[in-house]
């Protein structure tokens, strides 16, 4: 589960650069704007563990974060145990609840030199004896965040915790453990947007979402949620001119203003949500597909929506629900839109794609390889190419448009739950184990 923050001039750019594919920068889970778009003709779209490895770093500990860039630097998240850990067993089963261990963990952030792969500098952010989580989850599972002045790294039911680019940390606040369904743990990432940092604490306890200040994080604003346990990342939606924050939950999908009054609201979802909103072509896309649930939908939402959109029953569109598709949604990995076609990749390995205005089938369910596992981490899209990784590590390349087309795939052979980070002509993917910045070698 994988799943999956005033205001400088850092921040104006990296606001900015969510309309710019391919920006130099990678600043939080699926890069500017969340989108996982990054056209880059200096990208490599061939890899192998010896082909195109500008460097490969061992990362200790266990963490499905995923990576940021910026700059020189690359953050990357871990939980270090002092006894063996148990290793996670690749696609989806039951039986992964776990008991708490009784061992000390180390909560680490590391800064990685994106040149070279050296290690800058290593922080423990706290160390203690954590809670239950299920075993594919992980104790760093929440994506770090930066304004390109500081990095903000968030352990739920541990704390979030603030540090400049040498280091030194600013401040940090102490999180209440929280009770999780089942005992699974957490996975949402904080967001940031304008000298804010937004973060939704969906647990079985007490569920809110809360605004703070980036600087010194002190809150600036909590609305409670009438929600459960869910690990979806919030979105800062903007149009018209105008900011909203996008909320996936089990009961309602939530949108609020940047005061934290309720916008809008829908139910429908699946019993878990994970993939993370996004948006495009001047609509929202929201999505939830727990696999034992029979409705698993996909909602493309119309901007300036206002009160209970809730969708009739046998409705597939509305005044503020552009379309809707009742079993299109995915479990953990995010959905992807690349130029006019909205691609879902689903769990067992199944990729479809529907145009992105309409909700309309290009194509259904097209099986990129009956040796592939399961997929976890988020797909991206380049140069006209969709690439998507799976659990084994093997990453399948497909041609981008109306026609299905397989057309490549590379094998890192370790296992890979966290979605990439992309930046300067390089792929930055996790491994259980390691770092790898992949980029052309000359």
């Amino acid at each position: 589960m994988l799943r999956l923050f005033g205001l400088s001039l850092a921040i104006m750019v990296s606001i900015r650069a969510a309309d710019l594919p391919g920006a130099k920068e990678w600043p939080q889970f699926r890069g500017p704007g969340s989108t996982g778009v990054a056209d880059d003709p200096a990208l490599p779209d061939k890899w192998s563990q010896t082909e195109n490895i500008a460097w490969k770093t061992a990362i200790p500990g266990v963490g499905w974060s995923s990576p940021i860039i910026w700059g020189d630097r690359i953050f990357v998240t871990t939980v270090i145990s002092s006894a063996e850990v148990e290793k996670p067993k690749k696609g989806l089963y039951f039986g992964g609840e776990r008991k708490p261990p009784t061992d000390e963990h180390r909560y680490m952030v590391y800064a990685v030199d994106f040149a070279t792969g050296k290690i800058m500098w290593e922080r423990e952010a706290h160390r203690g004896v954590p809670g239950p989580r299920h075993l594919k989850n992980s104790y760093a599972s929440e994506t770090p965040v930066t304004d390109g002045e500081r990095v903000y790294v968030y352990f739920g039911n541990v704390g979030l915790f603030c540090y400049d680019f040498s280091g030194k940390l600013l401040w940090s606040n102490a999180a209440k453990p929280m009770a999780t369904r089942y005992g699974w743990g957490t996975a949402s990432s904080p967001v940031l947007d304008r000298g804010r940092l937004y973060l939704v604490h969906d647990n079985d306890d007490h569920s809110y979402l809360e605004a703070l200040d980036a600087k010194t994080g002190k809150t600036i604003w909590a609305v409670d949620r009438d929600e459960k346990t869910n690990w979806a990342t919030p979105y800062i939606w903007e149009h018209d001119g105008k900011k909203e924050i996008v909320t996936p939950g089990t009961g309602r999908v939530r949108s609020y203003d940047l005061d934290g009054k309720l916008l809008w609201e829908f139910g429908g979802m699946s019993s878990i949500s994970i993939p993370t909103p996004f948006s495009s072509h001047g609509l929202l896309y929201v999505s939830s597909g727990y696999v034992l649930d029979q409705v698993r939908p996909v909602y493309a939402v119309k901007p300036g929506a206002h009160g209970d959109i809730t969708l009739a029953k046998d409705q597939t569109s509305s005044a503020a629900v552009a379309w809707y598709l009742p079993q299109g949604g995915p479990y953990n990995p995010s959905p992807l839109v690349y130029g006019d076609y909205y691609y879902t990749l689903f769990d067992q390995g199944f990729l479809t794609c529907h145009e992105a205005a309409t909700g309309k089938q290009v194509y259904g369910k097209q099986r990129m390889d009956r040796e592939a596992g399961a997929f976890t981490a988020s797909p991206w899209a380049a140069n006209g190419k969709i690439f998507l990784l799976s659990e084994d590590g093997d990453t399948f390349v497909v041609a981008a448009g109306p026609e299905y087309k397989l057309i490549g795939k590379n094998s890192l052979d370790e296992m890979c739950m966290a979605t990439p980070a992309i930046s300067r002509g390089s792929l930055v993917i996790r491994t259980a184990s390691n770092l790898y910045r992949i980029a052309k070698q000359h």
